[in-house]
C-alpha cells in the first residue's frame, strides 16, 4: 500500500473532545484536585502525528487549552541533570535551558506555570545557580530530596523522613499538569509527595497518568504500538499486556514494561496515603483517549510501519557515528521482523541507490504528494539535497525540468562568498543557500515564484539520501517538515563530518 500525504486516520477533533472530558471526568473522581503526570511531549509531538495521521503535534497543548482554566503547569527537574548538564536529544539544548522554554511556551499560550521543582536536591552547585537563576526571574522553586531506599521502602518513602521533608507545592487549580524536560526528572514522585501533604492536611486529591503510547486499547503486536518501542529502543522499553487489569476485569490491555514493574509499589504508596489504592492496574491510571480517535486502521497502520523503518534508518546512522548501540540495531530489527516489514517499503530508498550507482555520485530521493520520485544528484553548482528540493518544486509547478529557476550567474558568486571569504571548502550550495538563492529569484522569476509557492506543499513527504545529510541540509529539511532516512555512510572518508 502506498501511504499518500493526505491520507487520514485519526480524528483530532473528537480527540481534543473526548480527551479533555476525560480528565475532567478523572478530576471529579477525586472530590476537584487531580496531579495529571504527562508523558511525552506536550509541544511538538512528531511522533504522534506521524504515526496518527490525521494529529495535528500540537493537539496536547490544545487539549489542555480546553481545560485553560482549570489547569496550572509544575515543572520538576532533577538536580543531577542540572548538574551533569544533561542535553535533550531532540532539541540540543540541557534540561535546564528547556525548563525555561517550556514555561516561555506554557505562558504563551495563557497557562499558569505554578512553579519548578528541583528533585533529588542534595546540595549540588550547579542546581543551587539553577535555583538561584529562576527566582531572580520570579519563578518560585521548590525542592524534594533523595529518600534512602527508594522506591521500595514504603514506611520511609511515606513518613515525615520520606515525602514529608519536600517542599510543599502551593497549587490553586483543579488540574496540576507535571510535565518535565526529559525522562527520570521525578514526574511520579512530584505528584505521590503532593498526594502525601494533602492528605496529611486533610485534603482530597488523586493522580492519573497521561501517556500516548502505548496505545491501551489496540493489540500488544499492533504497528502503532510497535512503532512506539522503535521509538524508544534504547530505553529498553518493552510493550506488555497488563497482567494486573487482566486479572481484575478479565480484559486484555497493553502497556509498558516499567509502569507494570513499578504498580505494586505504587498500590502499597496509595494504601498509606490514601487508605486504599484507587486503581488495580496500571492501565486504570491513564487516561489516554487517543486509541477511541483512530478512524482508518489501514492508514495507521502503514504510517507505523513506515516510522518503524525510519527508525532503524535513524540508528544505523546513529551507530556509524558511534551513538548507538548494537543491542539497539538488534531490536530495531526485531520489531521490523515483527511488523512484517523490510527497507523495501520505502520506495525513495531503492530509486535514490539506483540515482546514486547510475551516476557514482550522493543522490535524494523526494517522494511527492502525487506519488511521483523526484532525484536530485550531485553538480558542480549544488550538493543533492539542494537539487532535490529544486527538482521537487518544479515538478509540483509543472514547470519543465531543463527551466534553470535560478541563473548560474546568481549560484557563482556565493560559491566565491564560501571558498574566498567564508573559509568553506565545499563550493556546492546546501539545501538552505539554495532556497534563499530561489527566493531572491522569485522577486523578478515568475517560474521561480511559481516554484517558491510549492514549498509548504514538500511537509510531510519521504525523502531518502545516500549519505548522511550535513548538519546544514538535515536541518533545513527538518524545519521543511520532511521525513528524511539516510544510507548509514558518509560522501567522504574523512574522520571529522562538521
Amino acid at each position: 500500500m502506498r501511504l499518500m500525504r493526505k491520507q487520514i486516520g485519526f480524528d483530532n477533533q473528537m480527540y481534543l473532545e473526548t480527551q479533555s472530558a476525560r480528565i475532567r471526568e478523572r478530576i471529579d473522581q477525586f472530590g476537584g484536585k487531580l496531579y495529571l503526570e504527562f508523558g511525552g511531549k506536550l509541544f511538538d509531538d512528531f511522533h504522534a502525528s506521524r504515526v496518527l495521521p490525521g494529529f495535528a503535534p500540537d493537539s496536547k497543548i490544545r487539549m489542555l487549552l480546553e481545560l485553560k482554566d482549570s489547569a496550572e503547569v509544575v515543572i520538576p527537574i532533577n538536580a543531577s541533570a542540572i548538574e551533569q548538564n544533561k542535553v535533550r536529544g531532540d532539541l540540543g539544548i540541557p534540561y535546564d535551558e528547556d525548563v525555561l522554554r517550556l514555561i516561555d511556551a506554557f505562558r504563551g499560550e495563557g497557562l499558569l506555570v505554578g512553579g519548578v521543582v528541583i528533585t533529588q536536591y542534595a546540595g549540588q552547585a550547579a542546581a543551587d545557580v539553577f535555583r538561584r537563576r529562576l527566582e531572580l526571574l520570579g519563578v518560585k522553586v521548590y525542592l524534594h530530596y533523595p529518600i534512602e531506599g527508594y522506591p521500595h521502602n514504603i514506611s520511609k518513602i511515606v513518613s515525615p523522613e520520606g515525602y514529608g521533608r519536600n517542599d510543599f507545592i502551593e497549587t490553586s487549580r483543579p488540574l496540576v499538569v507535571v510535565t518535565a524536560p526529559g525522562p527520570g526528572s521525578g514526574k511520579m514522585a512530584t505528584c505521590l509527595s503532593q498526594l502525601y501533604h494533602h492528605y496529611e492536611r486533610g485534603e482530597l486529591a488523586g493522580y492519573a497518568k497521561f501517556e500516548t503510547f502505548p496505545i491501551w486499547n489496540l493489540p500488544l503486536k499492533h504497528p502503532v504500538n510497535l512503532a512506539y518501542e522503535a521509538a524508544t529502543a534504547d530505553l529498553n522499553d518493552v510493550n506488555m499486556i497488563d497482567p494486573f487489569h487482566l486479572a481484575a476485569y478479565g480484559v486484555t490491555t497493553v502497556n509498558y514494561n516499567r509502569d507494570v514493574e513499578v504498580f505494586p509499589v505504587l498500590q502499597a504508596i496509595f494504601e498509606k496515603i490514601m487508605g486504599k489504592c484507587p486503581y488495580q492496574s496500571p492501565t486504570d491510571m491513564g487516561v489516554n483517549m487517543a486509541g477511541n480517535c483512530i478512524t482508518d486502521d489501514d492508514v495507521v497502520c502503514e504510517a507505523s510501519r513506515q516510522e518503524i523503518v525510519r527508525r532503524y534508518y535513524a540508528a544505523l546512522c546513529e551507530q556509524r557515528k558511534g551513538t548507538c548501540s548494537d543491542e539497539t540495531i538488534f531490536k530495531l530489527e526485531l520489531l521490523m521482523k515483527q511488523a512484517d516489514i523490510t527497507e523495501a517499503i520505502r520506495p525513495v530508498v531503492a530509486r535514490a541507490t539506483q540515482a546514486e550507482e547510475q551516476s557514482g555520485s550522493p543522490a535524494v530521493c523526494i517522494h511527492l504528494p502525487g506519488g511521483e520520485l523526484v532525484v536530485g544528484g550531485t553538480t558542480e553548482l549544488m550538493g543533492p539535497a539542494a537539487a532535490a528540493l529544486l527538482n521537487a518544486v518544479k515538478a509540483m509547478a509543472h514547470i519543465e525540468h531543463e527551466r534553470h529557476l535560478i541563473a548560474r550567474s546568481a549560484i557563482e558568486p556565493i560559491q566565491s562568498l564560501k571558498t574566498m571569504c567564508l573559509g568553506g571548502r565545499n563550493p556546492r550550495l546546501h539545501s538552505d543557500e539554495i532556497l534563499i538563492a530561489l527566493a531572491i529569484s522569485a522577486s523578478t522569476d515568475e517560474y521561480a515564484a511559481k516554484a517558491m509557492k510549492e514549498l509548504p506543499e514538500l511537509r510531510n513527504c519521504e525523502v531518502h539520501s545516500t549519505v548522511i545529510l550535513s548538519e546544514q541540509d538535515a536541518a533545513t529539511y527538518k524545519r521543511l517538515g520532511m521525513r528524511v532516512t539516510c544510507t548509514p555512510k558518509y560522501q567522504s572518508k574523512k574522520l571529522y563530518h562538521k
